[in-house]
């Protein structure tokens, strides 16, 4: 017993006097080691201890600079159990901050999250695939995994923050003077999970299109889905319908900033009925059957009940109805396809329904087996919601921390309702005091006619990280941000853009976004393409 005792005693101060790091080899430590030399010593370094994140270097390599960046040593590792990480961190002249980059969709890998990392300002960055690896929409590597559920939910962010802290400072021998957070989608509801949970992991949170609560934004594609395909399969609206339905959405309310530019500046007030559109008698071409105004209506409503009961906070608005049909040429997330085959959101919330939620409806759920009387009550609650629900306003820990959060929300969303994350930010609102005690810290930026994340017909192209440096490290809250429309860009394109803008990209006009519940309008003279003569108004 006394062998056992002493064993323990051992072990227990062991594990007591054991720092948060082992003392770094001669490699890192040596002033005059090269930049290579440095990168390779650091795969053999031990980051076994890092407290609360346990993490393994598998691989280290030098990549040299290129025409997008510097030269920079990319490391491949994960944190256990099982969420891998891909970092760079410039070999040279380091600016002396940390980024994490959030992941989309169901993650399952790192490669696509990169492109995101501002390696070009001298960034060290980190991406993970949030615990588990898969491909497109897939889901199934959640069934019968609670851990990975867990990683993805929430804690994935978070241990990877901690160990990408830790081997920048490894690396450099200096923490970071400043870190941040980047995510848009999952990444999104990933930059909200941090402040409201890990409110000290970063000085600047930016957040786009979050997907606050997983539930009910799939049940809205499960809604959404049903009043676009009849009974038997087929759609009730086409392309071609849709554009007629753009065009009097355009037509009543695209002058509501004061010039008409094909983009809707305040869709949430746009009082358009497509009504107007009923065919005739006799009438065949360029109108809408009943059916196809019940399906308008009800993609721009909330889900209900048979008895008529709101399910949610809104749907999709006027302006974005070419986002929810998708051809062969379309790219990003649809609600359905004219081809027949399954869209992208389609496919989301079949595999969260099957696999993801607690408890999962198996795997020969389908989009017809959702019964919008009680499934509501059976996903979005209890076990799920206190996984993957990122809706807590009671963000006083992250404010007295000094941290600064900056949500961005396209108009056009096809994937996020824009009214849910207008909904989150008034009750943060309420929350916290009223709109300047929300400002102070937290602040809305909604963007007409952006896509999801980025792209369409919006001012999407935006420097965000720049005003995000500017309020944690000047103390100047962003009171506008220039947003600017790229002609001619791929959706991947769109994605690839690094800030600031190069002078050689091709800007058709700017717009500058105010913090909600500020819009812009033009002041009525000068060129309307031209940010400047644009001011702010309240929304209606």
């Amino acid at each position: 017993m006394r062998i056992v005792f002493a064993f323990i005693q051992a072990v227990t101060l062991a594990l007591v006097s054991t720092p948060l790091l082992a003392a770094a080899p001669a490699e890192l430590s040596t002033p005059t080691a090269t930049p290579t030399a440095r990168c390779q010593a650091l795969a053999s370094e031990s980051f076994s201890v890092v407290e609360d994140a346990p993490t393994q270097i598998k691989s280290t390599k030098v990549v040299p600079a290129g025409p997008d960046g510097p030269a920079y040593c990319d490391v491949e590792g994960y944190v256990s159990t099982t969420i891998g990480f891909s970092m760079r961190l410039p070999l040279e002249d380091w600016n002396g901050k940390f980024i994490e980059l959030g992941c989309g969709g169901a993650c399952g890998s790192t490669s696509f999250w990169l492109w995101w990392c501002p390696l070009h300002r001298r960034y060290a960055c980190i991406a993970s695939d949030m615990g588990h690896v898969g491909k497109g929409q897939d889901g199934l590597w959640a069934e019968n995994n609670l851990q990975g559920q867990v990683d993805f939910a929430y804690r994935g962010p978070h241990v990877v923050s901690i160990a990408g802290k830790a081997i920048t400072e490894r690396y450099y021998t200096q923490p970071p003077k400043y870190t941040y957070f980047h995510g848009c989608s999952t990444g999104g509801r990933q930059a909200l999970v941090e402040a409201e949970r890990f409110p000290w992991d970063f000085n600047g949170i930016i957040g786009g299109g979050p997907w606050i609560d997983d539930s009910d934004s799939a049940m809205y594609y499960v809604w959404a889905s049903r009043a676009l395909r009849g009974r038997d399969g087929k759609l009730i609206l086409t392309r071609q319908d849709l554009q007629l339905v753009h065009a009097a959405a355009l037509a009543a309310c695209d002058m509501d900033d004061g010039v008409k530019d094909g983009v809707i500046g305040d869709p949430l007030h746009c009082h358009f009925d497509p009504g107007v559109l009923a065919c005739k008698s006799g009438q065949r071409e360029d109108c809408l059957s009943a059916a196809q105004m019940d399906a308008v209506r009800k993609v721009y409503s909330s889900p209900v009940t048979s008895k008529g009961e709101k399910l949610f906070v809104g749907g999709s608005v006027p302006g974005s109805e070419l986002r929810w049909v998708a051809d062969a040429t379309t790219t990003g997330a649809t609600y359905v396809r004219e081809d027949g085959k399954q869209s992208a959101e389609e496919e989301w919330a079949v595999e969260y329904f099957r696999y993801m939620v607690l408890p999962a409806a198996g795997p020969t759920w389908n989009l017809t087996d959702y019964d919008f009387d009680r499934d509501y009550k059976r996903f979005a609650t209890g076990t799920q919601e206190s996984l993957l629900t990122a809706d807590n306003p009671e963000l006083r820990k992250f404010k007295a921390a000094g941290g600064k959060l900056l949500i961005y929300q396209g108009w056009s969303d096809e994937s996020i309702v824009p009214a849910r994350t207008i909904d989150f930010y008034d009750t943060v609102t309420r929350t916290m005091g009223g709109r300047a005690a929300t400002e102070a810290f937290f602040r809305l930026f909604m963007v007409p006619g952006m896509g999801h994340c980025t792209g369409e017909d919006g001012p999407f192209a935006v420097d965000y990280l720049t005003y995000m440096e500017r309020w944690v490290e000047e103390g100047k809250a962003p009171d506008a941000m220039i947003g600017a429309h790229v002609d001619g860009l791929t959706r991947t394109q769109d994605f690839e853009l690094t800030f600031p803008l190069d002078k050689s990209i091709p800007v058709s006009y700017t717009r500058p976004l105010y913090p909600y519940p500020l819009r812009y309008k033009y002041k009525g003279t000068g060129d309307p393409n031209d940010a400047k003569n644009f001011i702010a108004v309240e929304s209606h």
